[in-house]
């Protein structure tokens, strides 16, 4: 006997109509909106956060790594603290995209009001009021000026260039160049990823035979990670040499 067509629809549709379990349990930070919990990477959903070898400008007008510290401002505030986090859907790089609460705390709110995260308008609208909240007190990177994280990814002279401080007439140049230059961002970002003749993404540890060899400039497309995770979460594969 054939199955009718609304119970074979029915049955096929099953799985994507089951919500994803909660994740649980404390979490390594990878940035500030990029966890690991056990050996699930999870993207904070509705936010979008500075990455790691990002630069801003304070409020004096000097340069700082933004993305270090909104990473590590997360790390002092969960430490030690439970997440619980429910997924929404899977990102193109198989994170699992989620909303997290951290002892009973929306930890995307928490980012965003504290001025370390903005609100993820192609994505979300629920962070829109805690994001002006934090840039009326110029809290985190509203300090001073910065290019909001999706811009930075594919910056190009045409960015805005957002902040309370009116920022000074190199500001572009220092976005722009960001901390992928020469000197790493921060003691712990170290790992060097560069792009080979065919296209891949190669990143060289500290110990890799051709470290020193590998200079770091925006425009060949290098960039420092944290961690040997990051950079394959970036799509990169170690050296073979």
């Amino acid at each position: 006997m054939s199955m009718k067509p609304a119970l074979l629809l029915l049955l096929t549709l099953a799985p994507a109509l089951v919500h994803a379990a909660d994740i649980t349990g404390p979490a390594k930070v990878r940035e500030a909106d990029s966890v690991l919990i056990g050996t699930t990477r999870i993207r904070l959903g509705g936010i979008d956060a500075p990455a790691v070898d990002q630069l801003c400008l304070n409020k004096n007008g000097e340069r700082w790594t933004c993305g270090v510290a909104a990473r590590d401002e997360l790390i002092k505030h969960a430490d030690g603290k439970s997440w619980t986090c429910h997924p929404r859907s899977i990102d193109r790089r198989g994170r699992q995209v989620a909303r997290c609460d951290v002892d009973g705390e929306d930890i995307q709110k928490w980012l965003v009001r504290s001025g370390w995260a903005l609100a993820y308008r192609t994505i979300s609208h629920d962070y829109e009021p805690d994001e002006a909240e934090a840039r009326a007190a110029k809290a985190g990177m509203w300090q001073g000026a910065f290019i909001a994280p999706w811009d930075w990814r594919v910056r190009n002279k045409k960015t805005t260039i957002l902040g309370a401080t009116k920022p000074p007439d190199s500001a572009k140049a220092i976005l722009l160049a960001s901390a992928s230059g020469p000197v790493a961002p921060s003691p712990d970002c170290t790992i060097k990823g560069n792009v080979n003749g065919a296209g891949e993404c190669i990143y060289h540890t500290p110990k890799s035979r051709w470290y020193a060899q590998i200079k770091m400039h925006v425009a060949k497309g290098t960039r420092w990670f944290c961690s040997v995770e990051e950079a394959e979460a970036a799509g990169c594969r170690e050296t073979r040499r």
